[in-house]
C-alpha cells in the first residue's frame, strides 16, 4: 500500500537526517541528489527539520552560487548530550559527547575494592555529573553503560554475578534517579566491544564474526548476519565457563575456574609468562597482562624470531627465545577456545579483542590463525583488535547515540514531540 503523506514525510526526514549524520553538512542540492527527492520535497523537509530544531545552517558551499541551495545544513549537535560509561571492577571510565558523537570530555573514577556499595555508587555518579558539567551539558539525554556480567534480556538489568562488585547492579537505577529524563541503557561490555569493532574497528567489513575478549577476564560476542546475538538468558559468549583441556578441574555455575578463563584470563597469562622467564608486571589485571604480551611481541619483532613454527614442528635456537615460546604457548591456549566457537558457529572471522588482543597484534593473531587451520576444517581469519581496551567505551557511546537519534529523529507521533 502507498504510504500516507505523513508517513512519507517521516521517511524522508529520517533519510535526510541519516545522510547528514553520515556525510556531514550538505546543501539542499546535495540532499536532492543523494535522496532522489524532488526540489520542492527537499525544501519542505529542510523547513520542517529546521523548525523542529534538528538541523541548522552551518555555513555555505563556496563553490556554488549564493542562494538557498548554497547553504550548508548540519545536525544541531548540542540538541542532546550523551554519556558513555565503561564500568570495571576497580572503577568507571566516563565520556560525554554531543548528538553527533563528538567527545567533549572524558573522566575516570577509581573505586577501591573495600568501598561500600553506597559510597561506590556515589563516586561513579559524581564522575558522570562532573563530566557533564565540564562538557557544558545542562542535562544528559541518553546514557550507555558497558559492564561485565549477564544482562537480563527481559528487563535489561544487570544480573547478580559472582565475583563482581555489588555497586555495579545499583548504578543504573541511581543514574535514572539522579539524571531526570535521561534514558539509561546497560549492555554487556564484550557485546559493546563487538559493536565498536564492527562499526569502527577491525570487523568493519564483516557481517558475521566473533569477538574474543582477552583482558582481566575472557569473554566472547557473537555477530551473525550483522546482528548481535545475546541468547535466551543473555549469556551468549560466556566462554570463560567453557570446559577445556589443560585445566585441573571443571567450572561450576558460580565459578569459571577450570574453564577457558583459567587458560587465558589475565592471571593465567601472567603466570604463563613467568614460566617462560618473562618479568612480571606491577598489577595482575588486563593492562598488566597486556604489558607482558606487548613486551614479548616487541622482543620477537626486534629479534626477528620465527613466530610461525607449526605446533610440534622443529624449532630453531632463534625461535626458541623466551618471548617467542611464550607467545606460541599463549596462542595454543587461545586457539583451544576459539576452535570450539568456530566448530559451532563457523563465523569466518575471529577478532582478538581487549587489552591483550590489541597488545598481541598481528603476531598473536597470526599464531592463533595457524593453529586454528590445523585444528579445524573451517577456514577462519583471525584479526587483532584495532580498538583494544577503548572498545567498550566506544560501543557504549555508539549505543547511546543510536538510541538518542532514534528518538529525536522519530516522527512526532512516536517521539511525542
Amino acid at each position: 500500500m502507498p504510504a500516507s503523506p505523513s508517513t512519507a514525510r517521516a521517511i524522508n526526514d529520517r533519510l535526510a537526517l541519516r545522510l547528514l549524520q553520515q556525510e556531514g553538512p550538505l546543501t539542499a542540492g546535495q540532499l536532492k541528489q543523494l535522496t532522489g527527492l524532488s526540489r520542492p520535497t527537499v525544501a519542505d523537509l529542510v523547513d520542517r527539520l529546521t523548525s523542529a530544531g534538528l538541523i541548522t545552517v552551518v555555513g555555505e558551499s563556496g563553490a556554488q552560487r549564493r542562494g538557498p541551495n548554497a547553504r550548508l545544513y548540519g545536525i544541531v549537535a548540542d540538541r542532546a548530550h550523551l554519556a558513555a560509561l565503561d564500568v570495571r571492577t576497580e572503577g568507571v571510565l566516563v565520556l560525554v559527547s554531543d548528538l553527533l558523537g563528538r567527545v567533549l570530555t572524558e573522566a575516570s573514577a577509581p573505586i577501591g575494592g573495600d568501598t561500600g556499595t553506597g559510597p561506590a555508587v556515589e563516586q561513579a555518579v559524581a564522575a558522570v555529573e562532573n563530566a557533564a558539567k565540564e562538557a557544558g551539558a545542562d542535562r544528559l539525554h541518553t546514557v550507555g553503560i558497558g559492564a561485565p556480567g549477564l544482562i537480563d534480556p527481559a528487563t535489561g538489568d544487570l544480573r547478580d554475578s559472582a565475583g563482581l562488585p555489588a555497586w555495579h547492579r545499583s548504578l543504573a537505577a541511581t543514574l535514572v534517579d539522579r539524571l531526570p529524563g535521561a534514558r539509561v541503557t546497560v549492555e554487556n561490555e564484550t557485546n559493546l566491544a563487538a559493536l565498536a569493532e564492527q562499526r569502527e574497528g577491525a570487523a568493519r567489513d564483516r557481517d558475521t564474526f566473533v569477538l574474543l575478549w582477552l583482558g582481566h577476564g575472557v569473554g566472547a560476542a557473537v555477530v551473525l548476519d550483522g546482528t548481535l546475538r545475546r541468547g535466551a538468558s543473555g549469556g551468549t559468549g560466556e566462554i570463560g565457563f567453557l570446559p577445556v583441556p589443560g585445566t585441573n578441574t571443571l567450572p561450576s555455575a558460580g565459578d569459571c575456574a577450570g574453564g577457558f578463563h583459567s587458560l587465558t584470563g589475565a592471571a593465567a597469562i601472567i603466570s604463563l609468562a613467568g614460566e617462560h622467564g618473562l618479568p612480571a608486571p606491577a598489577a595482575v589485571d588486563g593492562p598488566g597482562a597486556a604489558e607482558v604480551v606487548r613486551g614479548a611481541v616487541a622482543d620477537v619483532l626486534a629479534g626477528g624470531a620465527v613466530t610461525d613454527v607449526p605446533v610440534g614442528g622443529a624449532v630453531t635456537a632463534e625461535a626458541d627465545a623466551a618471548p617467542d615460546r611464550f607467545l606460541r604457548a599463549l596462542a595454543d591456549r587461545v586457539a583451544v577456545g576459539a576452535a570450539s566457537v568456530v566448530a559451532v558457529l563457523d563465523p569466518g572471522c575471529v577478532v582478538l579483542g581487549g587489552e591483550v588482543g590489541q597488545a598481541g597484534g598481528a603476531v598473536l593473531a597470526k599464531l592463533v590463525e595457524e593453529r586454528l587451520r590445523r585444528m579445524s576444517p573451517l577456514v577462519t581469519e583471525v584479526r587483532a583488535s584495532s580498538l583494544g581496551g577503548t572498545a567498550v567505551l566506544r560501543g557504549a557511546l555508539l549505543t547511546a547515540r543510536d538510541r538518542a537519534q532514534d528518538e529525536l529523529f522519530a516522527p512526532p507521533e512516536r517521539s511525542g514531540g
